[in-house]
């Protein structure tokens, strides 16, 4: 192996865990609606993450407006089924926010991350949601003790673009951004996290086009089986 990599950072939700499939059980409790309510529910969560993140981020003293992502995933469900026009009752909402819980994990995710492991690499979680749910959906996936550090930007008060959110993996190892290798299937965060001066992985799993604002990722990869050879480069 010839990388100078130490350190795989990974995304979590696209990432690890499809949180597309949260559209099973929004379809057994509202048929034909799947599908659009898991697409909603999703844009609005991360453009609630984004208003948060511009609210004030001058702000050091506590008043800057936040809420923790599981909040900011409740009222994101709230709005998108409201503009589904879905009658929402409470019981069906703790339904949906357990599934959080219960994303499907992607396949290949064990066999990549023992390999890693066994070629004596380190492995963290860098994610927006807070901690007790990144320990809920990987535990409940078997491979919690596949990743050395779970890291919830909850620690700084802002999430994922906001550069604080990548200095908290710097803050943690101690070592050179050279060492870091990042992995996200949001290319926005790949941007991100490149834009911060780490090397990334944009994991495109669907074909989509790449966004052509800024500079771009350094790897462009179908899923997580491809890190093995991008390490080898």
């Amino acid at each position: 192996m010839t990388t100078t990599k130490t350190l795989l950072v990974f995304d979590a939700y696209g990432t690890l865990f499809d949180v597309y499939s949260i559209s099973r059980a929004a379809e057994s409790l509202f048929p034909n609606f799947g599908v659009p309510l898991a697409n909603l529910w999703r844009d609005k969560q991360i453009d609630y993450t984004r208003l948060v993140s511009l609210s004030d981020p001058s702000a050091t003293d506590g008043s800057r407006y936040y809420e923790s992502f599981w909040e900011i995933t409740k009222k994101a469900l709230r709005f998108s089924a409201e503009k589904l026009g879905l009658e929402l009752s409470l019981s069906q909402e703790e339904m949906l926010m357990q599934s959080y819980d219960k994303l499907d994990a992607f396949a290949e995710n064990r066999e990549v991350l023992e390999e890693l492991k066994n070629r004596g690499l380190r492995t963290a979680i860098l994610s927006n949601a807070n901690s007790d749910m990144l320990e809920r959906v990987s535990k409940n996936a078997g491979i919690h003790h596949l990743f050395d550090q779970i890291v919830s930007v909850d620690q700084v008060r802002q999430f994922k673009t906001h550069p604080s959110t990548y200095a908290l993996i710097e803050h943690i190892y101690k070592i050179k951004r050279s060492e870091i290798l990042f992995v996200s299937s949001n290319d926005w965060d790949a941007l991100g996290a490149s834009w911060f001066g780490w090397d990334a992985v944009w994991l495109n799993r669907n074909n989509n086009p790449m966004d052509r604002l800024g500079p771009s990722v350094a790897h462009v990869a179908k899923d997580l089986r491809a890190l093995l050879t991008i390490l080898e480069r």
